[in-house]
């Protein structure tokens, strides 16, 4: 991994400009849930993974796309757009990216109680004040799910 000392100035800048631009959200109090083994789960990415057929998104989205957990492998598309960004890991095994597998797993261990039947994919890189308003369009999907756990793929 790359630290910031590393980086030419002008990247080291952009990289800072993005940390101060990030929304204030206040003190967010520790709210207690039921244990995981009882938690419904869902996946949120910003792998920029979307069901072959759906739109692609375009460099700078900030919406999302709707991932049914029915979907088999091979019709996830990525379609990141950085040139930065390696898709070996992708190619080689979906779950890098859009752990499912791993996930559906641990439901039939008994360590998360059930997995949701959707989950959901950001592009990555979006400009973070942008996000904002489609993140709450998200929660208030996966509150209707009832969903009260996500996995995080940050990518």
């Amino acid at each position: 991994m790359a630290r910031l000392s590393d980086l030419p100035e002008f990247e080291r800048q952009h990289h800072l400009d993005k940390i101060r631009d990030l929304p204030d959200f206040g003190a967010t109090p520790f709210v207690p849930g039921p244990p995981l083994r009882e938690r419904r789960v869902a996946i949120i990415t910003t792998s920029g993974v979307h069901v072959r057929g759906d739109r692609p998104f375009p460099p700078g989205a900030a919406d999302y796309r709707v991932i049914p957990g029915d979907t088999p492998h091979a019709d996830l598309i990525m379609s990141h757009s950085s040139v930065n960004f390696d898709r070996s890991g992708f190619q080689e095994d979906v779950n890098v990216v859009f752990p499912l597998d791993r996930l559906r797993e641990l439901q039939a261990e008994g360590v998360v109680g059930s997995v949701s039947d959707y989950h959901y994919a950001f592009m990555g890189a979006a400009p973070v004040r942008a996000l904002e308003a489609k993140a709450r369009e998200l929660a208030a999907l996966l509150k209707k799910d009832k969903v009260d756990a996500v996995l995080l793929t940050p990518v």
